[in-house]
């Protein structure tokens, strides 16, 4: 008999030209669509089953909550995030360090599951931004961190989404709900303070894969 986890909620950000949508897309579908409109978020409703569990997973493909004013309920809504960047654009990596600064000063430590991503890895030619450069800034932030193509194959994306739940899922069993509600505090003061310094404190060393 499976085991039934409710509900693990996953918010995936990223600059417009990132791929991110391609990627939530290729993991749902197994299809590779490569243009998407980036004028509203799109939810996705999923139900996953692995590891001998089912969960209902809800997934929100965001598009430029920033200027929309909407991150901090963004962030406030996910038990896990995907913050995804191509590595053809080095701006758009800058903007997921950005992120992931943004994700450690409004969540507890501990009580969300984070993945980086760095997408478009078929486009060797167009590389920016190195492998070992994406391992040392999820290294930074304690977070898994995973190279893929969403272009090539939807295996790299689906064991990427499927660690990122794995370990939701493992949260959400250990966590008791108060807490994990505690874990988004004063988000609203944080986003207007995201260029400032990140912590030094020594940090777990986290799954890394390029696919």
């Amino acid at each position: 008999m499976k085991m039934t986890v409710n509900r693990i909620r996953v918010v995936v950000l990223g600059s417009p030209r990132s791929g991110k949508s391609a990627v939530v897309v290729r993991y749902l579908t197994k299809r590779y669509i490569g243009e998407y409109s980036s004028t509203g978020d799109f939810l996705y409703q999923h139900r996953v089953a692995f590891d001998g569990a089912v969960s209902e997973v809800e997934i929100l493909d965001t598009s430029n909550c920033a200027i929309r004013g909407c991150l901090g309920d963004h962030v406030r809504w996910g038990d896990a995030f995907a913050v995804v960047y191509s590595v053809c654009e080095r701006r758009s990596f800058l903007a997921a360090a950005e992120l992931l600064s943004l994700l450690e000063r409004t969540r507890l430590p501990g009580c969300a599951a984070i993945t980086l991503l760095g997408n478009k890895r078929d486009l060797e030619h167009a590389r920016e931004v190195h492998a070992e450069e994406g391992q040392e800034l999820s290294l930074r932030f304690g977070c898994q961190f995973y190279e893929v193509s969403a272009a090539e194959s939807c295996a790299g994306a689906a064991l990427a989404f499927h660690a990122l739940l794995r370990e939701a899922r493992a949260l959400a069993l250990l966590l008791p709900a108060p807490r994990r509600k505690l874990a988004a505090y004063s988000v609203s003061k944080v986003i207007g303070t995201i260029f400032g310094k990140n912590s030094k404190s020594v940090r777990k060393k986290r799954p890394s894969l390029s696919i």
